[in-house]
């Protein structure tokens, strides 16, 4: 995996990431000093507190540094273009995350940079999220292949590389989404593909309680993205039906753990008394951005 780009979750194979899970694992909580001198570039359009943080402290904790680059201090596209910047990075750091709103820039990244790019978000994916939630995953449950997984909400980036990540590793998905907000057709047949190869079911449908039923992990996020402020009330109205509440998550196997990418908003897309409750693992996939981003680093830069 040295000097590889990762723009989308399937640029892993399913073997690929399960190995970043059991290196995940066993680098956890340690230190590691082999990164002396390499430092990655925070690129980000996007401001965030999980991506920024759990990136610098992966890096700190390999023995590297991170220096993050904000919207003001660079205006990709805007005052330099995203090839240009991209030239110059690659000849001071060893590697760049960058989160934007648009995928075209991370692969615009990756052509010019020369150096390893790794999607941080884009309107497109979350590759490392999925690889995080997958980590939980297995810590929780000591297995992927098999499990039910149920996504409730937008079939929005998360999703994709969610639902991708699960047909990669034979993880049964399924998706309940309105129509108008479904995951991209050309997604959902690539899942498709990638579960016929691993012996997965692919599911969408419009109802969450089919979604639910029986599953092993029940999954949600927001509703409105950053962006997509302008559309709050038109979602919420969309989605008033695709609340995870404590019925809803009944449905699910006793066992289910619930998770949510955070930020939440709590009242909307989850209530209470599931995003606090004993089945929530939320902050546990919250930490383990750090560490399958580790993880993701000591591969690529290793």
């Amino acid at each position: 995996m040295k000097n590889k780009n990762i723009l989308l979750i399937s640029d892993l194979s399913g073997a690929e990431i399960q190995a970043l899970i059991s290196d995940a694992i066993e680098i956890k909580d340690k230190w590691i000093s082999k990164f002396k001198n390499k430092t990655l570039a925070l690129l980000f359009e996007k401001p965030s507190l999980r991506t920024r943080v759990s990136f610098e402290m992966a890096m700190r904790q390999l023995g590297g540094q991170a220096i993050y680059l904000s919207p003001a201090e660079v205006g990709l596209g805007g005052r330099e273009s995203v090839a240009d910047v991209a030239r110059v990075l690659g000849r001071y750091v060893d590697a760049i995350a960058a989160r934007t709103f648009s995928h075209r820039t991370v692969e615009t990244l990756a052509e010019h940079s020369g150096v390893p790019v790794i999607n941080a978000l884009s309107d497109l994916e979350h590759p490392c999220q999925a690889l995080a939630d997958l980590l939980t995953i297995y810590e929780k449950k000591g297995e992927l292949k098999g499990l039910t997984l149920a996504y409730i909400g937008d079939g929005n980036n998360v999703a994709h590389s969610l639902m991708l990540a699960a047909a990669l590793t034979g993880m049964n998905f399924r998706i309940a989404s309105p129509p108008a907000y479904a995951v991209q057709d050309d997604i959902l047949k690539l899942a498709r593909q990638y579960a016929g190869e691993s012996r997965a079911e692919i599911l969408w449908t419009t109802e969450p309680r089919t979604a639910v039923k029986g599953a092993d992990i029940v999954y949600t996020d927001v509703w409105t993205s950053m962006g997509q402020e302008a559309e709050t009330k038109e979602r919420q109205k969309a989605f008033a039906n695709y609340r995870v509440d404590g019925k809803l998550l009944s449905l699910a196997k006793p066992d289910a753990i619930f998770m949510h990418d955070l930020p939440a908003h709590r009242g909307e897309e989850v209530a209470d008394e599931v995003m606090d409750g004993p089945q929530s693992v939320v902050f546990d996939q919250a930490e383990n951005r750090m560490h399958a981003q580790k993880a993701l680093l000591a591969q690529l830069l290793g």
